[in-house]
């Protein structure tokens, strides 16, 4: 956060009721203080009701515009549904955040809706640089009042502001950073836009120790605490240069991959170190949902339930595992996914059922002897280290998977009930599978600020052979359901593919992750289908990188 600047706090969003009584009430107000119109017989004429017109959305950005331009507050806040919050906003764009000079240029309405262009200049401790950005606003019908008034959001101020925030001009909280990769190449928001807010919390919290000074800044401080945003550098800071594990390559990749597919993320690892190399998402927030995340992992879960049932002498990869059309457990009926073939004969093995992803053949041994409700639990954070607190260097989810009775332990086992993922997890899961060794995963090295790392205690060999080996079926056998998507990769492969259900969708999450030689992925993309319809493209993509 930037030093030695009051902060003014950016107002919420002023509740709006559309249509119902509201429109059809007369001026109360305006009665009650004597003025306004009055209508037939001497009352109060009526409110004004329906859009605005042209004329009134013209006239209501105009007189708002022109305060706003002269540094008039609580004038330009009266043109607003919310003049309190409006004010606040207002009164900071020129104390606080020490811009001045405005000029607002309108653009063409779009009915209710007019975008413009803010140019203005940001002066603090003798420095002064220009300002310029574009916005929007929408002009509404206030509903006691029933005049064109702006619908006040803190984006019409600027489109970056949420709820709460503030807009600040001062020394920065941290020096800046020159983030390079594992080779030296700088990293910036420009290139990898997936690393903006990444970067921004890097700088916050390793920004002093990476040797450098801080500058001069216009910034939003986030109400929610998150990392400061620098909009506009006044005097430059001394940068620190801060290594970090990605790989420049792998990272350009991954931010192409995510792009082709809505609410996508991707992480990819070094299954022998733990090195993260790469992470993106494609969202329309700005959540870093690829570590943050906290969903069902579908299938993809099967890779932990295959280790619990191997560890336990439950079965081995090729042990019996019939996959019938359906199996009931305590009252709750599971099905495979559509077009999946029953096989409940000899060649009915865990290793079969797995790369066909057959729910069924999982769900019908989870009862078996000596499992119990917290069986799945041990595995996931004995043997896999999730749910261990990492510290990977930024803010993450390290996964979660609950000790659950009834019909939540069998959804579980096949990554529904309350299981809990995002694709750092899974890249993970998949790193400890192959190597049969628990690595947490981490973007900066712990010698700069002596972190602990989370540790677990890893998988026995023979578990870690078969694991292995049933992702490479699943990768590279006729039956697999990763065929498809591998196919042209070249290196030591294996896949998992995977699919979430997801309460009130109709279209599930889709889950992959994979390992191509010594490096791992997962990805999501939420409604995305099938394992291999979203996720999977994205996993090879960036497989196919790093080769």
């Amino acid at each position: 956060m930037s030093k030695g600047v009051k902060a003014a706090v950016i107002g919420g969003v002023f509740a709006v009721m559309v249509g119902g009584a509201g429109y059809g009430a007369y001026n109360i107000m305006s009665a009650l203080n004597g003025g306004g119109a009055t209508g037939q017989g001497g009352g109060p004429a009526p409110v004004r009701s329906g859009p605005p017109s042209g004329d009134e959305v013209e006239e209501t950005t105009a007189k708002f515009f022109a305060a706003w331009e002269k540094g008039q507050a609580a004038q330009a806040a009266s043109y607003t549904n919310n003049d309190a919050a409006a004010e606040a906003v207002l009164t900071s764009y020129g104390k606080a955040a020490h811009i001045t000079g405005v000029k607002i240029t309108p653009g063409a309405p779009k009915g209710a809706t007019v975008p413009y262009t803010v140019k203005a200049k940001v002066s603090y401790s003798g420095k002064s640089e220009p300002l310029s950005y574009k916005s929007r606003l929408t002009v509404v019908r206030g509903l006691t009042t029933g005049r064109a008034l702006v619908d006040w959001q803190p984006t019409v101020i600027h489109p970056e502001l949420r709820k709460d925030d503030t807009l600040v001009t001062g020394e920065a909280a941290s020096p800046p950073i020159e983030a390079v990769d594992r080779n030296g190449t700088v990293l910036t928001k420009g290139k990898y836009p997936s690393l903006g807010p990444i970067l921004d919390t890097l700088r916050e919290r390793y920004g002093s120790k990476a040797g450098g000074s801080p500058g001069i800044e216009l910034a939003i401080r986030h109400a929610d605490e998150s990392p400061d945003t620098s909009l506009l550098t006044l005097a430059k800071g001394k940068p620190g240069k801060l290594e970090t594990t990605l790989s420049a390559s792998v990272q350009a990749a991954a931010e192409k991959a995510v792009q082709q597919h809505k609410q996508s993320s991707v992480v990819a690892l070094k299954p022998s170190t733990g090195e993260i190399l790469a992470v993106a998402n494609h969202r329309d927030d700005a959540f870093n949902a690829a570590f943050e995340g906290k969903v069902a992992p579908g299938s993809t879960m099967k890779i932990i339930t295959a280790a619990m049932l191997i560890d336990n002498g439950v079965t081995s990869m090729n042990g019996p595992a019939p996959c019938p059309d359906s199996a009931m457990w305590q009252s709750q009926t599971f099905k495979n996914l559509t077009g999946l073939k029953a096989d409940e004969s000899a060649n009915a093995t865990l290793a079969n059922g797995f790369m066909r992803s057959c729910n069924t053949a999982f769900i019908k041994l989870v009862d078996e002897d000596p499992l119990t409700d917290a069986s799945l639990t041990q595995e996931a954070e004995e043997r896999f280290g999730l749910g261990r607190d990492w510290k990977t260097g930024i803010t993450s989810v390290d996964g979660s998977v609950p000790a659950s009775a009834g019909p939540d332990r069998a959804a579980n086992a096949i990554g529904q009930g309350q299981v809990q993922m995002n694709p750092l997890n899974m890249a993970s899961v998949t790193a400890t599978a192959i190597t049969g060794t628990f690595r947490q995963p981490y973007l900066v090295s712990r010698d700069l600020d002596d972190r602990p790392f989370a540790t677990a205690d890893g998988l026995r060999a023979g578990t870690a052979a078969q694991l292995k080996q049933m992702m490479r079926l699943t990768a590279t056998s006729a039956q697999g359901t990763a065929v498809r998507v591998m196919s042209g990769l070249g290196g030591d492969i294996g896949a998992k593919t995977g699919s979430a259900e997801v309460d009130g969708k109709a279209t599930s999450d889709s889950w992959f992750t994979g390992f191509r030689d010594d490096v791992a992925a997962a990805a999501l993309s939420q409604q995305g289908g099938h394992g291999g319809d979203a996720a999977g493209p994205i996993v090879a993509a960036v497989l196919r990188a790093s080769g």
